[in-house]
């Protein structure tokens, strides 16, 4: 009887997490970096270095802020996020800090979406997820790039 209740007891614990976190519907890289993110935090936005981009999707109420700092030689040297929404944009949020640092502000604007999802094995009703990590790359480059021009002018 021992032996019953016990694994009874351990179906129901596994039982209570598919329910909590429908883990069973996410591939092993998205649970990866959703139970263990990357580079989760902030840079201050007010350094003429970092650029920070704000993003989110209204049909599924997804926020992510995604920041990046550069050296003086263009290169992305730090990179940080904060996101609020599924275990899918979290992970494609943590992915793409990742992709990001070491790279150039050019190479870091050639990173697609499709190759977040792939990497991540995002289903199709999940690919709106990686389409916001794009966009905050792209938003944070941006923000970056309009320090740069006035700086330059004063």
């Amino acid at each position: 009887m021992s032996f019953i209740k016990k694994s009874s007891r351990l179906l129901q614990s596994q039982l209570r997490r598919v329910q909590s976190v429908p883990i069973a519907l996410y591939h092993e890289n998205v649970v990866e970096h959703y139970e263990n993110p990357r580079n989760v935090g902030s840079l201050d936005k007010k350094d003429i270095r970092v650029g920070t981009g704000l993003v989110g999707a209204p049909a599924c109420g997804d926020v992510m802020k995604l920041q990046i700092k550069v050296d003086e030689n263009g290169k992305i040297i730090d990179a940080k996020f904060k996101t609020f929404g599924c275990g899918s944009a979290i992970a494609s949020s943590s992915l793409a800090t990742e992709w990001v640092k070491g790279k150039s502000i050019d190479e870091a604007g050639k990173l697609k979406n499709t190759d977040i999802a792939k990497e991540l094995r995002l289903p199709p009703v999940k690919l709106h997820c990686s389409m916001l990590a794009e966009d905050a790359i792209k938003a944070a480059l941006a923000d970056y790039k309009v320090k740069q021009q006035k700086n330059e002018t004063n």
